[in-house]
């Protein structure tokens, strides 16, 4: 019994929705692309829902940006990640990737569900993080320079939090 997770954009042109064994939005990023494409304090929060069951309202005003990957040595390249936007209003939707085209992942601030508070967080990618921002790290919650040791998935169960 999965969790529905609905969400749309700013100006309403776009809604979606998808079923979800991971509905915990307990992942904070702090690089320049999220920070950037879906702002909101400095980070976004991804969220990981089923692929086949995302349905789209509006699909005539979604657009796909892909990001620019870049190493410390300054060597980039195009991310395979579909970042998806309303071309209207620009509010950042879901990131779909097609390595692994199973899943879909919804941004936590385009949800219009209500959604479970988290019982800790991820502060993920903060050596990203911009000068004004002052991570709220909470004493139960793990921090990462880059990306952290679990999945999405492993991190709900680990916890319990697992939706079947």
């Amino acid at each position: 019994m999965t969790v529905r997770i609905e969400g749309s954009c700013r100006c309403g042109a776009v809604r979606f929705a998808c079923e979800s064994h991971t509905p915990y939005p307990y992942q904070l990023c702090y690089c320049g692309i999220c920070r950037k494409t879906a702002g909101g304090g400095g980070f976004a929060i991804n969220l990981m829902g089923d692929a086949a069951s995302l349905e789209v309202d509006g699909k005539r005003t979604l657009r796909i940006w892909h990001a620019e990957l870049c190493d410390d040595d300054g060597n980039c390249e195009t991310s395979a990640g579909e970042r998806h936007f309303c071309a209207r209003c620009a509010s950042a939707l879901w990131l779909f990737d097609p390595r692994w085209p199973e899943l879909v992942h919804p941004f936590a601030s385009a949800v219009d569900s209500d959604l479970p508070v988290p019982p800790a967080r991820v502060h993920m990618m903060l050596r990203y993080a911009a000068s004004w921002v002052e991570p709220l790290i909470g004493r139960d919650d793990q921090t990462f320079q880059d990306y952290p040791d679990q999945s999405i998935e492993q991190w709900h169960r680990q916890r319990g939090l697992w939706i079947p």
